[in-house]
């Protein structure tokens, strides 16, 4: 269970507990309403007004609980709402940012170092350009695992090759 439906259940609980509270004092407010109506009948209205306002007090209270049972009630199922909006959003945030990942892997390019095939042989058996356009996820994840392996041998040769020419000897 986690922290949130804990709250959650904390928050009912609390609910119903106040709700069982006015209940309780309803019937407190009923009993208090006979004994003033005793009270009245035996001729002690000192008693009968204490019983009265004991009656009112238990009354206002009733309501009291009531009111914070419904402040309660409304606080969580607007909790649970934002709870459920989050999930929404943070499953529609997942789901976009996995498929943003896949279409934008970038590509990589060895630099062109001649249009008239002079190309080093090591350049020649590096086959790192992906298909035009845009690619599956599938395609995304291989050209993933290709740039991870491949980027260390194409410093390493450009190093090696591209130092021995320079842009006047390929013309």
């Amino acid at each position: 269970m986690s922290n949130m439906e804990k709250h959650l259940f904390n928050l009912k609980f609390a609910a119903k507990e106040l709700q069982r509270n006015s209940r309780k004092c309803d019937k407190e407010e009923k009993s208090e309403k006979t004994k003033v109506k005793q009270a009245i009948q035996k001729g002690n209205m000192e008693a009968a007004r204490i019983h009265a306002e004991n009656a009112i007090r238990q009354k206002h209270q009733s309501i009291n609980f009531l009111r914070m049972s419904a402040r309660i009630s409304a606080l969580m199922d607007k909790f649970e709402k934002q709870f459920e909006t989050l999930d929404v959003q943070t499953a529609q945030m997942e789901d976009t940012m996995s498929s943003t990942t896949t279409l934008t892997t970038p590509q990589v390019t060895l630099p062109v170092i001649s249009q008239e095939g002079n190309t080093p042989e090591p350049f020649l058996d590096l086959n790192l350009e992906l298909p035009a356009g845009q690619t599956s996820s599938l395609a995304s994840s291989v050209a993933s695992a290709e740039q991870v392996r491949y980027p260390s041998r194409a410093g390493r040769y450009e190093q090696k090759y591209l130092s021995q020419y320079t842009f006047e000897n390929l013309r």
